[in-house]
């Protein structure tokens, strides 16, 4: 069977594309490489703690085997490890002396079932920074060209939110946000306070603080505040591919997945330019396939993507499809991350909050905004949160019984705060992925070699991020009692992106400002991979606006008989 589009990849952004595509009424193929779950089936939500084997905890020997990097992940654990890839089956290559943790979904819905569903825009002053300061190439789009597909995601997806009238952090399509908790509360006020330039708001997340009617029409219902989103939501109150926008798509009748199915490389047509077919590999019986379509969408993640344009190269493309910039690989961004400053907080004493938010609280960007930065470009926003031990911490003491028990149980603990910076990475194209020049997957694909390293920019910001967060705490009353020495590994912000980017000139750019490749007419990328400059904010988003403007974009030049 022939397709109109093929979507190589069911996370954020390849999900939105096939909702997008099938809706304007395409036959559309998904091909994921992970394995097949079903929400009703596979999550693991419902499951109480004394259910969970190893007092939730996976066997170190199980770890070291199997999953070394993607045990980093702050997801990783008992009820969620059937998610993630195993590294012994799908190893990347990386100098000893420079890791970078590519953190990866390995079933349908990708890594849209983990993510931490900060939802956040990017704005003008992201969009025009690299034209300004000089790193990287121009955006081709500005925040105008976007707006309205973030609009319309937002609303499909649901995101609760305050609007705060910010021009790094435009305001959107919000349901109502999670509130701050008192202590929260007392915080932002201490810190607006004595730094004005700076705000304090509860974070802006895709879970569905009142559902609407077409949330529920899809079987969604609103957050019941468990904060357990990362083992999948049966409730559909987190919005994901599997829960959303495959959905979404399938009520079409439109839509076709097939999982287990890795993709080896697309066929370039020479005479046409075109790519004609996709071939990929049946990941249980090795077997081979090919599937043909008039338009492709690869969004197979950042260093998939990259990963499957260079494995096709042809003559027509030596270096790789779509890679005459010889961009392809290049240009890696990950967020500086774990960068944490935890606080005593003096916060109210007779006062609690009900449940689990799946949210926290989040400081947008103020420097090279509305305060200078200690010479470096760009910038770093917070998130974070204020909370406090509850009775079962008090009460849980050996050999405490009766009275004390009784007491130590009505008690409540201490409250704690805490802020962490995500910071901004500049384009950098030494920071690349290549193909192993000798070593191949179980599939006999070459594996990823990842080359990728922080500068000097981003030194000088980690610094300011560090002292920011001291003062902001230290302001509101808080004593630090822990800030971390640098930032994590690279990579377990999973948010790298860059290594197809969009941009205004074929020679120095991968892709065109509808995400269209410069090379090749009918294939567009709408993952991280097309980011030509990361911002600091969360960026899923944003993939999922390019997929969708992308989208609509195709199928209007399809009718047109331009593809």
């Amino acid at each position: 069977m022939r397709f109109d589009a093929i979507v190589i990849g069911s996370g954020m952004s390849g999900g939105m594309a096939a909702k997008e595509l099938c809706e304007r009424g395409l036959k559309v193929l998904v091909i994921e490489r992970g394995k097949m779950i079903d929400p009703a089936r596979d999550y693991t939500d419902h499951l109480m703690p004394w259910e969970l084997p190893n007092n939730n905890q996976v066997p170190e020997p199980e770890v070291a085997e199997h999953y070394p990097t993607q045990s980093q992940c702050y997801a990783f654990g008992p009820a969620t490890k059937q998610y993630f890839a195993r590294d012994s089956e799908q190893p990347v290559s990386t100098p000893e002396d420079r890791p970078f943790a590519w953190i990866r979904g390995d079933h349908l819905g990708g890594r849209s079932v983990l993510w931490g569903r900060q939802t956040y825009r990017l704005s003008d002053i992201d969009f025009e920074a690299n034209a300004k300061d000089g790193h990287g190439v121009d955006w081709p789009i500005r925040y105008a060209d976007l707006a309205p597909w973030y609009d319309h995601v937002e609303r499909f997806i649901g995101v609760a939110g305050s609007k705060e009238g910010l021009p790094q952090l435009p305001d959107g399509e919000f349901l109502p946000p999670f509130e701050l908790n008192d202590a929260e509360r007392q915080l932002k006020a201490a810190v607006e306070a004595r730094f004005p330039g700076r705000k304090v708001i509860s974070g802006r997340t895709a879970n569905l603080s009142v559902a609407q009617p077409h949330h529920t029409e899809l079987g969604r219902t609103s957050c019941q505040a468990r904060s357990i989103c990362e083992r999948g939501c049966r409730f559909g109150a987190m919005h994901s591919s599997l829960t959303s926008s495959l959905p979404a798509a399938r009520r079409t009748g439109n839509l076709t997945v097939v999982t287990d199915s890795i993709v080896h490389s697309l066929v370039h047509d020479p005479k046409t330019g075109r790519v004609a077919a996709v071939k990929v590999i049946d990941a249980k019986t090795n077997v081979g396939k090919t599937y043909t379509a008039t338009i492709f969408f690869l969004n197979a993640s950042t260093l998939g993507t990259a990963q499957i344009l260079l494995n096709s190269a042809s003559e027509a493309h030596p270096r790789g499809l779509a890679n005459g910039s010889d961009q392809v690989g290049r240009n890696i961004m990950d967020h500086l991350y774990g960068l944490a400053t935890i606080a005593a907080f003096p916060g109210p004493e007779q006062s609690y909050y009900h449940g689990r938010r799946p949210t926290g609280l989040y400081i947008p960007r103020f420097r090279n905004v509305t305060e200078e930065a200690a010479g470096y470009v760009r910038g770093y926003g917070y998130q974070g949160g204020v909370s406090r031990a509850g009775w079962r911490q008090m009460a849980l003491h050996p050999g405490v019984v009766g009275t004390e028990l009784k007491s130590r149980a009505r008690a409540l603990g201490p409250w704690t705060a805490v802020v962490a910076g995500f910071g901004e990475v500049l384009p950098n194209p030494a920071n690349r992925m290549t193909l192993h020049p000798t070593r191949t997957d179980k599939w006999g694909i070459p594996i990823p070699h990842i080359e990728y390293a922080i500068g000097p920019n981003e030194r000088a910001m980690i610094k300011q991020i560090q002292e920011d967060g001291r003062a902001m705490l230290e302001a509101a009353g808080g004593k630090v009692i822990v800030q971390t020495s640098g930032e994590a590994t690279p990579g377990l912000g999973i948010h790298e992106m860059g290594t197809a980017r969009m941009g205004r000139d074929p020679r120095t750019s991968v892709l065109n400002a509808h995400n269209q490749a410069h090379d090749v007419p009918n294939l567009f990328i709408t993952d991280g991979a097309a980011m030509a400059s990361s911002g600091c904010q969360n960026p899923s988003l944003t993939y999922m606006a390019l997929a969708a403007r992308a989208a609509d974009h195709a199928v209007r030049l399809l009718k047109e008989g331009a593809l």
